[in-house]
């Protein structure tokens, strides 16, 4: 900030400006402009297979766009990229338990089962990610043993109830779509790695914004999406 004579201001003669300006009525103070409207009900946006060398540009594009979301997170990758994991939180995001190799887990033995889950709760957990109290199975295959497994340890089991078909190559306006078909309490499934979801963001946070819809957790109690709140 500079005068009339280009002479720059000190931060406190600026500050100490304002306070005379604001005594003798002649400054008008604008309040900041509200965050957003009132929510009437909120999503899940969920992204698998995380974290990766794409997970800043993503964690960029929700930020940007104020939105919070869900990563189901790999134990193999959150091993690997540990600072990742950190950024996720550190940007708001809820980190979930998605397997540590993404096999079918339909197809394992309960051991197996029981080393999927509970190696990527301590991979997640050593890399700053907390514990998490959610579970994606990969593909989405699930039956009894697996659902017994995730209940040892505390996890409420996530699938979806819209496919953005990212994984499957859906182009941007596709998945921008997608998000548009989300009513209130319900989760997408997106990924963390293609370009064309990163791309969608902006325009997914416009489509909520215009439907009074915001992001939300997942409340491991009815695995529905709810208002944040301070967990």
């Amino acid at each position: 900030m500079s005068t009339g004579r280009g002479l720059p201001l000190r931060p406190w003669t600026t500050a100490l400006a304002a306070v005379a300006l604001a005594a003798t009525g002649t400054l008008t103070l604008h309040a900041a402009p509200a965050q957003a409207a009132a929510c009437n009900g909120y999503v899940g946006l969920t992204f698998d297979d995380g974290p990766s060398g794409n997970t800043p540009a993503l964690l960029g594009a929700l930020k940007q766009s104020g939105l919070r979301a869900t990563m189901f997170n790999e134990g193999r990758y959150a091993a690997a990229y540990p600072a990742q994991v950190k950024a996720q939180v550190a940007a708001g995001m809820w980190v979930g338990n998605h397997s540590y190799t993404h096999p079918h887990l339909t197809q394992l033995g309960q051991a197996q089962i029981d080393s999927e889950i509970s190696r990527t709760q301590q991979a997640i957990a050593a890399a700053g990610g907390g514990t998490p109290r959610l579970f994606r199975p990969p593909y989405g295959e699930t039956n009894t043993t697996v659902k017994a497994v995730e209940a040892r340890y505390g996890l409420t089991e996530i699938l979806w109830n819209v496919d953005s078909q990212d994984w499957n190559g859906a182009s941007t306006d596709a998945i921008v779509a997608a998000a548009g078909r989300l009513t209130n309490g319900q989760v997408i499934l997106m990924h963390d790695w293609p370009a064309n979801t990163v791309a969608a963001i902006p325009r997914i946070a416009q489509g909520l914004a215009a439907r009074s819809l915001c992001t939300g957790m997942i409340s491991p109690q009815t695995g529905r999406a709810v208002a944040p709140t301070g967990a």
